[in-house]
């Protein structure tokens, strides 16, 4: 579950594309300099943090939203790919509700963050 493949990310990619729940979402040129300043390792890092905060509970406080959906590039990604919240990552990414995330499924889900990210980029 750690590393997404090219083919697994395009059908995931596909499986969000055709929800009515994940909106179609890019970076603003704000975003992309951010992004850009500061370097794809900080962004990892932001994530992780960010995911071990608002999502790693088993019970996180105000789930569903919990994640803003401006701010942050990271945040912005988070609604783009179906990890914002404990009720998405269940339906889009299998992780189940109501369980700590584990560490491998922590990385899992910043990789994903980071990939959507890297492409909104460029």
């Amino acid at each position: 579950m750690q590393n997404l493949d090219d083919k697994q990310w395009q059908t995931l990619k596909t499986k969000l594309a055709r929800s009515k729940q994940i909106e179609p979402l890019e970076l603003g040129d704000p975003e992309k300099e951010y992004v850009r300043s500061r370097g794809l390792d900080i962004l990892r890092l932001h994530a992780a943090d960010f995911v071990r905060k608002r999502l790693a509970p088993s019970n996180p406080k105000n789930d569903g939203r919990q994640t803003p959906l401006k701010g942050h590039p990271v945040f912005i990604a988070q609604h783009a790919t179906g990890t914002s919240d404990r009720s998405k990552l269940e339906k889009f990414h299998g992780i189940r509700t109501g369980i700590e995330l584990t560490e491998k499924e922590i990385s899992y889900i910043v990789n994903v963050i980071i990939r959507w990210i890297r492409e909104q980029v460029g």
